[in-house]
């Protein structure tokens, strides 16, 4: 087996990148983790993110995993040069800030008080808060109905509170610890609707075992700008913009973005040009 999941996204980069010498993006020479003295690219995503960023017993794979293999070849980087470091929300800004890696794409919202931090290039992909529902629900139409529903989130997450604050105040907050909980809890009727970014919701409904058992409300609640993040002041922010407009115009973000959300019906935005953040 390879090390990651080879879909259509993966081999159109393969094919369409120009061959380059590897480079250090402006930080000091790594040496490769398998000791033949080569550079490596240290790549910061979720690793419990179907769909966008997760590790499989093959390796690396999802929407983000796309991006970034896209980008680090761009940047001279062959795959078996990039060393993947799992980026959790709460370490993102402190992992850039210290080194550990060199970007990160990881759902990670441009937002202002991260851009005090660090820097983003893109956005890469425009997403929106959102409901997930059970495929045959015809009572949930609008946000508003999700008074007196059951709404699951995880814990810690604001984006059930969002919904029940702002669009339906009646609306019953579930907290589980995972994604993966509200899902069970959606399918065996537990709860009514689960609430985060619909590329997320995306992702898990696009799992082999929920094929059309979900549906996506369609409510795009909220902007969520995912950007690549990197250390404030690094030059890698113009070479990363740059290889991202190359994947939007070669096709390769469209086969991407269908190959790893298509199985949910994803309605995905455009892809959105370089500094066009939505508020």
């Amino acid at each position: 087996m390879k090390l990651r999941k080879v879909t259509a996204a993966s081999a159109t980069v393969f094919a369409l990148a120009l061959t380059a010498t590897a480079c250090g993006g402006g930080d000091s020479d790594k040496e490769s983790s398998s000791g033949g003295g080569k550079d490596k690219i240290t790549i910061g995503i979720k690793f419990d993110q179907p769909g966008l960023g997760q590790k499989t017993p093959q390796g690396y794979e999802g929407f983000d995993v796309d991006v970034a293999t896209y980008v680090a070849k761009k940047l001279g980087y062959e795959e078996n040069q990039i060393e993947w470091k799992e980026s959790k929300s709460a370490d993102r800004e402190t992992m850039l800030q210290r080194g550990d890696v060199d970007f990160i794409a990881a759902t990670y919202s441009i937002t202002p008080e991260r851009q005090e931090k660090v820097d983003f290039a893109g956005p890469y992909l425009l997403a929106h808060q959102d409901v997930l529902l059970r495929a045959d629900d015809d009572k949930i139409k609008s946000p508003e109905d999700l008074n007196d529903a059951r709404l699951c989130s995880v814990t810690g997450s604001t984006s059930a509170q969002n919904v029940k604050e702002k669009l339906a105040p009646k609306a019953q907050l579930q907290n589980y610890p995972t994604y993966s909980a509200c899902l069970t809890g959606l399918q065996n009727g537990a709860i009514d609707a689960l609430t985060t970014d619909d590329s997320i919701l995306a992702g898990y409904a696009s799992q082999s075992q929920f094929k059309g058992k979900f549906k996506l409300g369609g409510f795009k609640m909220t902007n969520e700008n995912y950007g690549i993040g990197v250390k404030k002041g690094s030059d890698l922010k113009d070479k990363i913009n740059k290889a991202l407009e190359e994947m939007v115009a070669d096709g390769s973000w469209d086969t991407a973005v269908k190959e790893n959300f298509g199985p949910a019906n994803y309605k995905n935005e455009p892809a959105p040009k370089i500094g066009d953040i939505k508020s």
